[in-house]
Protein backbone atom coordinates (compact mmCIF):
# COMPACT_ATOMS: atom_id res chain seq x y z
CA UNK A 1 0.00 0.00 0.00
CA UNK A 2 0.98 3.52 -0.26
CA UNK A 3 -0.66 6.66 0.32
CA UNK A 4 0.10 10.05 -0.30
CA UNK A 5 -1.47 13.52 1.26
CA UNK A 6 -0.13 17.06 0.40
CA UNK A 7 2.06 18.28 2.98
CA UNK A 8 5.74 17.81 3.24
CA UNK A 9 6.23 14.68 5.18
CA UNK A 10 7.22 10.78 3.79
CA UNK A 11 5.84 8.12 5.78
CA UNK A 12 7.25 4.57 5.36
CA UNK A 13 5.76 1.59 6.84
CA UNK A 14 7.94 -1.28 7.64
CA UNK A 15 5.94 -4.99 7.30
CA UNK A 16 2.80 -3.91 5.59
CA UNK A 17 2.86 -0.90 3.44
CA UNK A 18 3.89 2.51 2.28
CA UNK A 19 2.15 5.44 3.56
CA UNK A 20 3.73 9.29 2.20
CA UNK A 21 2.61 12.46 3.94
CA UNK A 22 3.70 15.31 2.80
CA UNK A 23 4.38 18.12 5.72
CA UNK A 24 5.85 17.03 9.14
CA UNK A 25 5.55 15.11 12.22
CA UNK A 26 6.38 11.75 13.42
CA UNK A 27 4.16 8.59 14.04
CA UNK A 28 4.80 4.77 15.15
CA UNK A 29 2.63 1.99 14.23
CA UNK A 30 2.35 -0.77 17.21
CA UNK A 31 1.84 -4.41 15.79
CA UNK A 32 4.18 -5.14 12.82
CA UNK A 33 4.73 -2.01 11.19
CA UNK A 34 6.47 0.85 11.61
CA UNK A 35 6.19 4.55 10.55
CA UNK A 36 9.05 7.13 10.21
CA UNK A 37 8.01 10.17 9.17
CA UNK A 38 11.15 12.22 7.19
CA UNK A 39 11.02 15.73 6.78
CA UNK A 40 11.00 17.42 2.74
CA UNK A 41 14.37 19.63 4.11
CA UNK A 42 16.18 20.60 6.32
CA UNK A 43 13.30 21.74 8.76
CA UNK A 44 9.96 21.57 8.76
CA UNK A 45 7.58 24.84 8.51
CA UNK A 46 6.48 23.72 12.37
CA UNK A 47 10.05 23.71 13.13
CA UNK A 48 10.46 26.71 12.00
CA UNK A 49 8.02 28.49 13.50
CA UNK A 50 9.02 26.66 16.70
CA UNK A 51 12.05 28.36 16.84
CA UNK A 52 10.68 31.75 16.02
CA UNK A 53 8.71 31.69 18.72
CA UNK A 54 11.35 30.66 21.04
CA UNK A 55 14.12 33.08 19.73
CA UNK A 56 12.36 35.98 17.84
CA UNK A 57 10.84 37.83 20.86
CA UNK A 58 14.24 38.23 22.36
CA UNK A 59 15.65 38.66 19.01
CA UNK A 60 13.16 41.46 18.14
CA UNK A 61 12.90 43.47 21.63
CA UNK A 62 16.86 43.30 21.40
CA UNK A 63 17.13 45.13 18.29
CA UNK A 64 14.21 47.42 19.09
CA UNK A 65 16.38 48.30 22.31
CA UNK A 66 19.43 48.88 20.11
CA UNK A 67 17.71 51.06 17.86
CA UNK A 68 15.68 52.71 20.13
CA UNK A 69 18.95 53.51 22.50
CA UNK A 70 20.62 54.91 19.04
CA UNK A 71 17.87 57.27 18.67
CA UNK A 72 16.76 58.15 22.34
CA UNK A 73 18.34 61.18 22.02
CA UNK A 74 16.42 62.40 19.10
CA UNK A 75 12.55 61.47 20.38
CA UNK A 76 13.02 61.14 23.95
CA UNK A 77 13.90 63.00 26.96
CA UNK A 78 15.67 62.07 29.64
CA UNK A 79 13.13 60.55 31.70
CA UNK A 80 11.06 58.87 28.99
CA UNK A 81 14.62 57.22 28.53
CA UNK A 82 14.73 55.88 31.93
CA UNK A 83 11.02 54.57 31.51
CA UNK A 84 11.78 52.85 28.11
CA UNK A 85 14.90 51.18 29.78
CA UNK A 86 11.97 49.65 32.55
CA UNK A 87 9.76 48.61 30.10
CA UNK A 88 12.56 46.63 28.30
CA UNK A 89 13.49 45.12 31.61
CA UNK A 90 10.01 44.37 32.32
CA UNK A 91 9.27 42.47 28.53
CA UNK A 92 12.27 40.59 29.12
CA UNK A 93 11.22 39.53 32.38
CA UNK A 94 7.43 38.75 30.76
CA UNK A 95 9.22 36.83 27.55
CA UNK A 96 11.61 34.57 30.60
CA UNK A 97 8.52 33.94 32.22
CA UNK A 98 6.67 32.73 29.61
CA UNK A 99 9.55 30.56 27.79
CA UNK A 100 9.35 28.73 31.26
CA UNK A 101 5.59 28.25 31.96
CA UNK A 102 5.00 27.30 28.66
CA UNK A 103 5.92 23.50 28.94
CA UNK A 104 4.03 23.50 32.19
CA UNK A 105 0.98 24.84 30.81
CA UNK A 106 1.14 22.78 28.23
CA UNK A 107 1.50 19.48 29.99
CA UNK A 108 -1.77 20.40 32.11
CA UNK A 109 -3.59 20.86 29.33
CA UNK A 110 -2.11 18.48 26.58
CA UNK A 111 -0.46 15.30 28.73
CA UNK A 112 0.06 13.42 25.70
CA UNK A 113 1.69 16.14 23.39
CA UNK A 114 3.87 17.05 26.51
CA UNK A 115 4.89 13.35 27.02
CA UNK A 116 6.04 12.85 23.75
CA UNK A 117 7.68 16.67 23.98
CA UNK A 118 9.89 15.62 26.23
CA UNK A 119 9.50 18.25 28.86
CA UNK A 120 12.02 17.46 31.18
CA UNK A 121 14.51 18.55 28.73
CA UNK A 122 14.80 22.10 29.77
CA UNK A 123 12.29 24.91 29.36
CA UNK A 124 13.51 26.51 26.02
CA UNK A 125 13.39 23.70 24.39
CA UNK A 126 10.49 22.61 25.77
CA UNK A 127 8.90 25.70 24.66
CA UNK A 128 9.83 24.91 21.14
CA UNK A 129 9.18 20.80 21.06
CA UNK A 130 5.54 21.57 22.47
CA UNK A 131 5.41 23.96 19.60
CA UNK A 132 5.84 21.18 17.23
CA UNK A 133 4.05 18.77 19.21
CA UNK A 134 0.93 20.41 18.32
CA UNK A 135 2.06 21.52 14.95
CA UNK A 136 2.82 25.26 16.06
CA UNK A 137 -0.34 26.07 18.27
CA UNK A 138 0.52 25.76 21.66
CA UNK A 139 -2.23 26.90 23.96
CA UNK A 140 -5.17 27.13 20.99
CA UNK A 141 -8.66 28.39 22.03
CA UNK A 142 -7.12 30.47 24.64
CA UNK A 143 -6.14 30.23 28.14
CA UNK A 144 -6.18 32.72 31.05
CA UNK A 145 -2.01 32.47 31.36
CA UNK A 146 -2.27 32.85 27.33
CA UNK A 147 -4.55 36.26 27.74
CA UNK A 148 -2.49 37.50 30.20
CA UNK A 149 1.03 37.43 28.62
CA UNK A 150 -0.64 38.54 25.41
CA UNK A 151 -2.13 41.13 27.14
CA UNK A 152 0.74 42.48 28.89
CA UNK A 153 3.38 41.69 26.27
CA UNK A 154 1.07 44.32 24.08
CA UNK A 155 0.36 46.78 26.61
CA UNK A 156 4.35 46.84 27.07
CA UNK A 157 5.09 47.50 23.22
CA UNK A 158 2.45 49.83 23.07
CA UNK A 159 4.12 52.15 25.52
CA UNK A 160 7.21 51.54 24.90
CA UNK A 161 6.29 52.95 20.80
CA UNK A 162 4.77 55.90 22.34
CA UNK A 163 8.41 56.61 23.78
CA UNK A 164 9.90 55.63 20.73
CA UNK A 165 8.04 54.59 17.18
CA UNK A 166 11.10 51.78 16.18
CA UNK A 167 10.05 49.69 19.49
CA UNK A 168 7.37 48.90 16.69
CA UNK A 169 10.13 45.88 16.28
CA UNK A 170 8.97 44.31 18.99
CA UNK A 171 4.81 45.11 18.58
CA UNK A 172 4.74 43.10 15.39
CA UNK A 173 4.91 40.06 17.33
CA UNK A 174 0.99 40.75 17.97
CA UNK A 175 0.44 39.59 14.49
CA UNK A 176 2.06 36.22 14.93
CA UNK A 177 0.62 35.63 18.42
CA UNK A 178 -2.93 36.71 18.25
CA UNK A 179 -4.54 33.61 16.60
CA UNK A 180 -1.89 31.27 18.69
CA UNK A 181 -2.37 32.31 22.20
CA UNK A 182 -6.61 33.52 22.02
CA UNK A 183 -10.03 32.79 20.93
CA UNK A 184 -11.03 34.13 17.80
CA UNK A 185 -12.77 36.87 19.07
CA UNK A 186 -9.98 38.27 21.06
CA UNK A 187 -7.56 37.40 18.28
CA UNK A 188 -9.54 39.81 16.44
CA UNK A 189 -9.31 42.43 19.01
CA UNK A 190 -5.89 41.83 19.45
CA UNK A 191 -4.58 42.37 16.00
CA UNK A 192 -6.53 45.52 15.52
CA UNK A 193 -4.84 46.44 18.99
CA UNK A 194 -1.15 45.75 17.17
CA UNK A 195 -2.19 46.97 13.82
CA UNK A 196 -3.10 50.78 15.79
CA UNK A 197 0.19 50.65 17.62
CA UNK A 198 2.27 49.53 13.97
CA UNK A 199 0.53 52.72 12.23
CA UNK A 200 1.44 55.15 15.00
CA UNK A 201 4.74 54.05 14.53
CA UNK A 202 4.73 54.18 11.08
CA UNK A 203 2.97 57.70 10.67
CA UNK A 204 5.94 59.69 13.09
CA UNK A 205 4.82 58.17 16.43
CA UNK A 206 2.38 58.36 18.95
CA UNK A 207 0.15 60.35 19.62
CA UNK A 208 0.00 61.55 15.99
CA UNK A 209 1.45 65.37 16.28
CA UNK A 210 -0.83 67.52 13.36
CA UNK A 211 -3.61 66.34 11.20
CA UNK A 212 -1.06 65.27 8.32
CA UNK A 213 0.19 62.96 10.84
CA UNK A 214 -3.66 61.97 11.80
CA UNK A 215 -4.57 61.52 8.42
CA UNK A 216 -0.99 59.23 7.31
CA UNK A 217 -2.06 57.14 10.78
CA UNK A 218 -5.46 56.65 9.16
CA UNK A 219 -4.18 55.65 6.07
CA UNK A 220 -1.64 53.10 7.31
CA UNK A 221 -4.14 51.80 10.17
CA UNK A 222 -6.47 51.00 6.72
CA UNK A 223 -3.05 49.36 5.30
CA UNK A 224 -2.57 47.32 8.35
CA UNK A 225 -5.85 46.46 8.86
CA UNK A 226 -5.85 44.63 4.91
CA UNK A 227 -2.67 42.88 5.98
CA UNK A 228 -4.81 41.70 9.31
CA UNK A 229 -7.35 40.22 7.52
CA UNK A 230 -4.43 38.55 4.97
CA UNK A 231 -3.24 37.30 7.93
CA UNK A 232 -6.25 36.05 9.58
CA UNK A 233 -7.19 34.17 6.56
CA UNK A 234 -3.16 32.82 6.10
CA UNK A 235 -3.67 31.38 9.70
CA UNK A 236 -7.31 29.55 9.01
CA UNK A 237 -5.86 28.28 6.03
CA UNK A 238 -2.94 26.53 8.08
CA UNK A 239 -5.23 26.13 10.46
CA UNK A 240 -7.12 23.70 7.99
CA UNK A 241 -4.00 22.21 7.12
CA UNK A 242 -2.83 21.32 10.00
CA UNK A 243 -5.96 19.72 10.99
CA UNK A 244 -6.28 17.49 7.53
CA UNK A 245 -2.50 16.47 8.16
CA UNK A 246 -3.19 15.40 11.26
CA UNK A 247 -6.45 13.06 10.23
CA UNK A 248 -4.55 12.33 7.60
CA UNK A 249 -1.56 10.88 9.91
CA UNK A 250 -4.03 9.01 12.39
CA UNK A 251 -5.82 7.71 9.36
CA UNK A 252 -2.72 6.32 7.79
CA UNK A 253 -1.35 5.25 11.48
CA UNK A 254 -4.70 3.19 11.33
CA UNK A 255 -4.60 1.82 8.40
CA UNK A 256 -0.92 0.82 9.15
CA UNK A 257 -1.99 -1.16 12.11
CA UNK A 258 -5.22 -3.20 10.32
CA UNK A 259 -2.31 -3.88 7.71
CA UNK A 260 0.28 -5.25 9.68
CA UNK A 261 -2.58 -7.51 11.33
CA UNK A 262 -3.75 -8.55 8.49
CA UNK A 263 -0.26 -9.25 7.44
CA UNK A 264 -0.05 -11.33 10.55
CA UNK A 265 -3.29 -13.11 9.40
CA UNK A 266 -2.03 -13.93 6.09
CA UNK A 267 0.68 -15.72 7.00
CA UNK A 268 -0.95 -17.46 9.57
CA UNK A 269 -4.06 -18.69 6.91
CA UNK A 270 -0.75 -19.16 4.09
CA UNK A 271 0.93 -21.77 6.52
CA UNK A 272 -2.17 -23.41 7.35
CA UNK A 273 -2.86 -23.65 3.33
CA UNK A 274 0.93 -24.48 2.80
CA UNK A 275 0.15 -27.62 5.37
CA UNK A 276 -3.22 -28.77 4.03
CA UNK A 277 -1.71 -28.78 0.50
CA UNK A 278 1.05 -30.30 1.34
CA UNK A 279 -0.94 -32.91 3.38
CA UNK A 280 -3.15 -33.24 0.59
CA UNK A 281 0.05 -33.96 -2.16
CA UNK A 282 1.40 -36.54 0.46
CA UNK A 283 -2.40 -38.41 0.58
CA UNK A 284 -2.51 -38.64 -2.74
CA UNK A 285 0.85 -39.41 -3.82
CA UNK A 286 0.73 -42.51 -0.91
CA UNK A 287 -2.60 -43.34 -2.59
CA UNK A 288 -1.24 -43.46 -6.03
CA UNK A 289 1.80 -45.31 -5.72
CA UNK A 290 1.92 -47.48 -2.17
CA UNK A 291 -0.94 -48.33 -1.98
CA UNK A 292 -1.78 -49.37 -5.39
CA UNK A 293 1.42 -51.04 -5.67
CA UNK A 294 0.55 -52.88 -2.08
CA UNK A 295 -2.90 -54.27 -3.79
CA UNK A 296 -1.13 -55.33 -6.72
CA UNK A 297 1.49 -57.21 -4.82
CA UNK A 298 -0.94 -58.56 -2.67
CA UNK A 299 -2.94 -59.48 -5.63
CA UNK A 300 0.55 -61.50 -7.28
CA UNK A 301 0.99 -63.40 -3.76
CA UNK A 302 -2.36 -64.33 -3.93
CA UNK A 303 -1.68 -66.34 -7.49
CA UNK A 304 1.46 -67.49 -5.96
CA UNK A 305 -0.11 -68.87 -3.16
CA UNK A 306 -2.80 -70.77 -5.12
CA UNK A 307 -0.95 -71.78 -7.96
CA UNK A 308 0.37 -75.46 -8.63
CA UNK A 309 2.89 -74.94 -11.15
CA UNK A 310 6.01 -73.73 -9.71
CA UNK A 311 7.06 -71.65 -12.92
CA UNK A 312 3.78 -69.69 -12.54
CA UNK A 313 4.41 -68.91 -8.73
CA UNK A 314 7.63 -67.86 -9.49
CA UNK A 315 6.73 -65.38 -12.17
CA UNK A 316 3.63 -63.70 -10.06
CA UNK A 317 6.44 -63.60 -7.35
CA UNK A 318 8.91 -61.86 -9.32
CA UNK A 319 5.93 -59.73 -10.17
CA UNK A 320 5.76 -58.76 -6.81
CA UNK A 321 9.04 -58.43 -5.89
CA UNK A 322 9.04 -56.15 -9.15
CA UNK A 323 5.98 -54.23 -7.58
CA UNK A 324 7.43 -53.77 -4.38
CA UNK A 325 10.88 -52.03 -5.40
CA UNK A 326 8.55 -49.75 -8.02
CA UNK A 327 6.62 -48.59 -5.14
CA UNK A 328 9.57 -48.02 -2.76
CA UNK A 329 11.29 -45.66 -5.27
CA UNK A 330 7.62 -43.59 -6.15
CA UNK A 331 7.66 -43.79 -2.20
CA UNK A 332 11.04 -42.21 -1.73
CA UNK A 333 10.33 -39.52 -5.04
CA UNK A 334 6.83 -38.82 -3.21
CA UNK A 335 8.56 -37.34 -0.39
CA UNK A 336 10.87 -35.54 -2.08
CA UNK A 337 8.27 -33.67 -4.31
CA UNK A 338 10.01 -35.47 -7.33
CA UNK A 339 8.21 -36.14 -11.02
CA UNK A 340 7.58 -39.48 -11.21
CA UNK A 341 10.13 -42.16 -12.41
CA UNK A 342 8.04 -42.88 -15.27
CA UNK A 343 8.62 -39.38 -16.98
CA UNK A 344 12.56 -38.84 -15.61
CA UNK A 345 13.83 -40.04 -18.93
CA UNK A 346 10.87 -40.14 -20.75
CA UNK A 347 7.66 -38.07 -22.11
CA UNK A 348 4.15 -38.29 -21.00
CA UNK A 349 3.18 -39.86 -23.99
CA UNK A 350 5.94 -42.61 -23.86
CA UNK A 351 5.30 -42.93 -20.03
CA UNK A 352 1.61 -43.65 -20.27
CA UNK A 353 1.97 -45.87 -23.62
CA UNK A 354 4.28 -48.14 -21.32
CA UNK A 355 1.88 -47.93 -17.68
CA UNK A 356 -1.20 -48.74 -20.00
CA UNK A 357 1.22 -51.70 -21.59
CA UNK A 358 2.58 -52.77 -18.02
CA UNK A 359 -1.31 -52.27 -17.09
CA UNK A 360 -2.46 -54.77 -19.49
CA UNK A 361 0.38 -57.54 -18.65
CA UNK A 362 -0.39 -56.99 -15.37
CA UNK A 363 -4.43 -57.31 -15.16
CA UNK A 364 -5.03 -59.55 -18.30
CA UNK A 365 -7.19 -56.78 -19.91
CA UNK A 366 -6.76 -55.61 -23.04
CA UNK A 367 -5.48 -51.94 -23.40
CA UNK A 368 -4.41 -49.79 -26.25
CA UNK A 369 -3.19 -46.27 -25.89
CA UNK A 370 -3.37 -43.62 -28.62
CA UNK A 371 -1.81 -39.84 -29.00
CA UNK A 372 -3.99 -36.99 -30.97
CA UNK A 373 -2.92 -34.13 -32.29
CA UNK A 374 0.88 -32.54 -32.24
CA UNK A 375 2.97 -33.45 -29.46
CA UNK A 376 4.13 -30.99 -27.03
CA UNK A 377 6.56 -31.07 -24.74
CA UNK A 378 4.73 -30.11 -20.85
CA UNK A 379 5.61 -28.68 -17.70
CA UNK A 380 6.61 -31.56 -15.33
CA UNK A 381 3.55 -30.67 -13.08
CA UNK A 382 1.31 -31.18 -15.94
CA UNK A 383 2.71 -34.10 -16.83
CA UNK A 384 3.18 -35.99 -13.60
CA UNK A 385 -0.64 -34.98 -12.97
CA UNK A 386 -1.79 -36.30 -16.02
CA UNK A 387 0.13 -39.29 -15.70
CA UNK A 388 -1.24 -40.26 -11.79
CA UNK A 389 -4.58 -39.50 -13.11
CA UNK A 390 -4.24 -42.06 -15.95
CA UNK A 391 -2.67 -44.83 -13.33
CA UNK A 392 -5.55 -44.26 -10.89
CA UNK A 393 -8.32 -44.48 -13.47
CA UNK A 394 -6.43 -47.67 -14.72
CA UNK A 395 -6.44 -49.28 -11.06
CA UNK A 396 -10.03 -48.24 -10.17
CA UNK A 397 -11.18 -50.25 -13.75
CA UNK A 398 -8.86 -53.39 -12.52
CA UNK A 399 -10.46 -53.62 -8.90
CA UNK A 400 -13.99 -52.57 -9.67
CA UNK A 401 -14.55 -52.46 -13.40
CA UNK A 402 -14.19 -55.94 -14.40
CA UNK A 403 -13.49 -54.70 -17.88
CA UNK A 404 -12.71 -56.76 -21.02
CA UNK A 405 -10.67 -53.95 -22.49
CA UNK A 406 -9.47 -50.32 -21.64
CA UNK A 407 -8.54 -47.31 -24.04
CA UNK A 408 -6.19 -44.24 -23.14
CA UNK A 409 -6.47 -41.56 -25.31
CA UNK A 410 -3.87 -38.42 -24.99
CA UNK A 411 -5.25 -35.32 -27.16
CA UNK A 412 -3.20 -31.85 -27.88
CA UNK A 413 -5.70 -29.48 -28.53
CA UNK A 414 -4.18 -25.98 -29.04
CA UNK A 415 -3.97 -24.62 -25.43
CA UNK A 416 -5.31 -27.67 -23.35
CA UNK A 417 -4.69 -30.90 -22.91
CA UNK A 418 -7.52 -33.80 -22.78
CA UNK A 419 -7.02 -37.42 -21.05
CA UNK A 420 -9.70 -39.68 -21.94
CA UNK A 421 -9.97 -43.01 -19.95
CA UNK A 422 -12.74 -45.52 -21.01
CA UNK A 423 -13.45 -49.11 -20.05
CA UNK A 424 -16.26 -51.70 -21.02
CA UNK A 425 -16.74 -52.84 -17.52
CA UNK A 426 -19.62 -53.02 -15.33
CA UNK A 427 -20.47 -49.26 -14.52
CA UNK A 428 -21.57 -47.07 -12.30
CA UNK A 429 -23.68 -44.18 -11.03
CA UNK A 430 -21.86 -41.30 -10.89
CA UNK A 431 -23.77 -39.44 -8.80
CA UNK A 432 -24.66 -42.57 -6.42
CA UNK A 433 -20.59 -42.50 -5.18
CA UNK A 434 -19.83 -42.76 -1.34
CA UNK A 435 -17.73 -39.76 0.44
CA UNK A 436 -14.59 -41.02 0.68
CA UNK A 437 -14.07 -42.39 4.58
CA UNK A 438 -10.87 -43.07 6.12
CA UNK A 439 -9.78 -45.97 4.65
CA UNK A 440 -11.30 -45.45 0.75
CA UNK A 441 -12.97 -43.63 -1.72
CA UNK A 442 -9.98 -41.26 -2.38
CA UNK A 443 -9.81 -41.88 -6.36
CA UNK A 444 -12.10 -40.17 -7.68
CA UNK A 445 -11.84 -37.39 -5.22
CA UNK A 446 -7.99 -37.56 -5.76
CA UNK A 447 -8.15 -37.39 -9.59
CA UNK A 448 -10.05 -34.03 -9.10
CA UNK A 449 -8.35 -32.59 -7.23
CA UNK A 450 -5.05 -33.33 -8.83
CA UNK A 451 -6.71 -31.88 -11.89
CA UNK A 452 -7.95 -28.40 -10.08
CA UNK A 453 -4.35 -28.41 -8.30
CA UNK A 454 -3.11 -27.24 -11.84
CA UNK A 455 -6.75 -25.03 -13.07
CA UNK A 456 -7.91 -28.25 -14.82
CA UNK A 457 -11.02 -30.03 -14.51
CA UNK A 458 -12.12 -33.91 -14.69
CA UNK A 459 -15.33 -35.12 -15.51
CA UNK A 460 -16.97 -38.75 -15.18
CA UNK A 461 -19.49 -40.37 -17.25
CA UNK A 462 -20.31 -44.19 -16.41
CA UNK A 463 -24.03 -45.96 -16.48
CA UNK A 464 -24.50 -49.42 -15.12
CA UNK A 465 -23.30 -51.98 -17.63
CA UNK A 466 -22.27 -49.67 -19.84
CA UNK A 467 -18.65 -49.15 -19.11
CA UNK A 468 -16.91 -45.92 -17.80
CA UNK A 469 -14.95 -42.92 -19.63
CA UNK A 470 -13.09 -40.48 -17.72
CA UNK A 471 -12.28 -37.20 -18.73
CA UNK A 472 -9.14 -34.83 -17.20
CA UNK A 473 -8.79 -31.46 -19.23
CA UNK A 474 -6.30 -29.18 -18.17
CA UNK A 475 -4.27 -26.16 -19.79
CA UNK A 476 -1.24 -26.89 -22.17
CA UNK A 477 1.55 -25.53 -20.10
CA UNK A 478 4.77 -26.07 -22.12
CA UNK A 479 7.88 -26.92 -20.17
CA UNK A 480 10.44 -24.08 -19.44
Amino acid sequence: MRTTAEGGVTKTAEGGGTATVEGGGTATVEGGGTATVEGGGTATVEERWAQFFRYGPYALLGLAALIGAATAGAVMTPREMYVAGGLVLASLALQVWWTRAVPRLLEAQYPEASADSGIQAGPLVCAAEADMGIHGRVLPGGTASGYVYFTLRTALAFALTWLNPFFAIYACLGYFEAARLLSPRAARIGLVVTAVTMAGSQSGGLPPASSMNWVAFGALFLLNAVLVVVITQLEAKEAEKVRERAETITALEKALAENAALHAQLVVQAREAGVADERHRLAAEIHDTIAQGLAGIITQLQVVASAADPDVAREHLGRAQALARQSLGEARRSVHNLSPAALEHDTLPVALRKTVAEWSERTGVTARFTVTGIEEPLHEEVAATLLRIAQEALANAADHADAARAGVTLSYMGDEVTLDIRDDGLGFDPLAVPPRTRIGGFGLAGMRARAQRIAGTLAVESEAGQGTAISARVPLVRHD
